[in-house]
């Protein structure tokens, strides 16, 4: 079971942003033991930009990034998920699809980086403080010895990554 690939889906409601920062950080940090996929209910259609420039600041690859609607995730042919986290309020309070092999969830909301206005600076703060967030959950989820948990225990575990915040994750 080491040598198997999880399959990770981040859903937002826009998919421009967050769930876009959560696909390439699990890409990073999952080191080919992670697929990261991001998907949304409502679907904006683009990429946030700020997000995109970040990614490429951060020397992660940004090629095939896109806004895309969850409905992909259901169709023939699509990856088998196994961990499925909404990374925004809105998409977990949302009825999600049934996603077949019954992947385990969690809600792992962060504040929406593409809502703040202000300055350029005031949003790039924004988009920065989201991804040192989503950075220290992806982090921490992706050295969980995910083969050797017990089901139970590894939800107990998501969820509590969920709650986690940046500040507090280093400390642990």
């Amino acid at each position: 079971m080491t040598d198997r690939v999880f399959n990770v889906l981040f859903l937002c409601t826009g998919n421009s942003a967050r769930s876009i920062l959560a696909e390439a950080l699990v890409n990073h940090w999952g080191r080919g033991k992670f697929a990261g996929y991001s998907a949304g209910s409502a679907p904006k259609g683009r990429v946030h930009p700020i997000a995109l420039d970040l990614l490429r600041q951060m020397k992660m690859p940004t090629e095939g990034m896109r806004s895309k609607s969850w409905d992909e995730f259901e169709k023939p042919g699509a990856p088998k998920l196994d961990f499925v986290f909404t990374v925004c309020d809105n998409a977990a309070a949302e009825t999600c699809p049934v996603w077949p092999g019954q992947p385990m969830t969690a809600h792992w909301g962060v504040a929406d980086p593409a809502a703040v206005e202000g300055s350029e600076t005031d949003q790039w703060l924004a988009f920065r403080k989201t991804f040192h967030e989503l950075e220290s959950r992806i982090k921490t989820f992706t050295s969980l010895p995910i083969a050797s948990l017990e089901r139970s225990r590894l939800q107990e575990r998501l969820r509590e990554i969920g709650r986690t915040r940046a500040d507090t994750d280093s400390a642990r």
